[in-house]
């Protein structure tokens, strides 16, 4: 058997240490709500504690806090001595979630008002003026968080010393179908090593994440390894459409050259349905899927972009004439579109 963790060595043997558990969810509590930058959050957000047991509905939420770009974070902490809670975890969150969905900045900043000044700070707009770098626009930030809130845009992030495979298959499904929640699981472990103490955070990606409506069965069509299938169903096209496809098929040839992509082609039951799937490794999910169905389009994933590369979300957007969601298409696709999708999947391979 293998092991990820911390290795020790004693003379010329390697030792896999074993971790040691929280006392309480309480100590875990405290560490994230002193240092959420040791949180491995997808996009590497730059993330704010606003309060600790925020009241939302008839629940307490463990943290809650705003990203720099104005995303509202819920964040729920479970220990695997607490089985019980694990198992409701889901539902605990996005109940949270529903009850913050349309508040407003106001509502908001009145619930963890006391927290805020706690910890020094005299508004909410006082405590993300803190969080930003650069020159804060508190009027971009604000419109941001008042659009987040009204649309139901929030990150939600479950932190457990050990994520269970039913855990995982939930949040897998969760974010195949919204594109509006971003979801991260981390698993954070205690090491003691030589009398220090070691906290070993790391992000979960579920294997079953994103799974493309072209996968969902395999009795409904067939998966092809490779680009070489897709390519031979380019003469069934369209005529005016035989161009685009060769140009995105190249495109998705060039990423896989560059070693951003493993391609693969699916082929649809019953009727002439193809795509072509650029899919990054090692996760197995792609920021696009190529269609070749009465045409050639391109179709959106917005949860990978928000994963892999949300830095480039707006910018393609804007280029496909489209909002980047789950499974948007777009017809106009340009070299400064493939450009910028070039750069996007270059980023979500790092």
């Amino acid at each position: 058997m293998t092991g990820s963790g911390i290795w020790t060595q004693d003379g010329d043997d390697w030792t896999l240490t074993q971790p040691k558990e929280f006392p309480d969810e309480a100590t875990l509590h405290s560490l994230i709500e002193k240092n959420p930058e040791m949180l491995p959050l997808s996009g590497e957000p730059a993330l704010l504690i606003l309060g600790r047991e925020v009241l939302l509905g008839t629940g307490y939420a463990d943290l809650v806090g705003v990203e720099a770009t104005g995303r509202p974070v819920i964040i729920e902490i479970k220990l695997a001595q607490n089985s019980e809670a694990r198992r409701a975890v889901v539902a605990q969150v996005l109940a949270y979630a529903a009850h913050l969905h349309g508040t407003t900045r106001e509502q908001l900043e009145d619930r963890v008002s006391s927290s805020l000044r706690q910890r020094g700070h005299k508004s909410l707009m006082d405590a993300v003026s803190s969080l930003q770098e650069d020159a804060y626009d508190a009027e971009e930030f604000t419109e941001a968080l008042d659009e987040h809130l009204q649309e139901g845009r929030f990150r939600l992030v479950f932190v457990l010393d050990d994520a269970p495979a039913e855990l995982m298959t939930l949040v897998a499904y969760l974010e195949h179908v919204t594109d509006k929640l971003v979801i991260d699981l981390v698993a954070v472990n205690s090491f003691d090593i030589a009398g220090t103490s070691v906290v070993v955070p790391q992000r979960v990606t579920p294997e079953r994440h994103e799974v493309t409506v072209e996968d969902r069965s395999k009795e409904s069509g067939t998966l092809y390894p490779g680009s070489d299938h897709f390519e031979t169903t380019i003469d069934q096209a369209p005529q005016e459409s035989q161009e685009a496809l060769r140009r995105l098929l190249q495109w998705a040839r060039d990423l896989e050259q560059r070693g951003f992509v493993r391609l693969a082609t699916y082929e649809g039951k019953g009727k002439k349905q193809f795509t072509l799937l650029p899919r990054l490794i090692p996760e197995n999910v792609g920021l696009v899927t190529i269609w070749n169905q009465g045409g050639a389009y391109l179709a959106f994933w917005r949860s990978v972009f928000e994963k892999k590369a949300p830095a480039f979300i707006e910018r393609i957007g804007d280029l496909a004439g489209v909002t980047i969601g789950q499974g948007n298409t777009t017809w106009s696709i340009n070299d400064e579109l493939l450009d910028a999708l070039t750069e996007a999947y270059e980023e979500a391979a790092k």
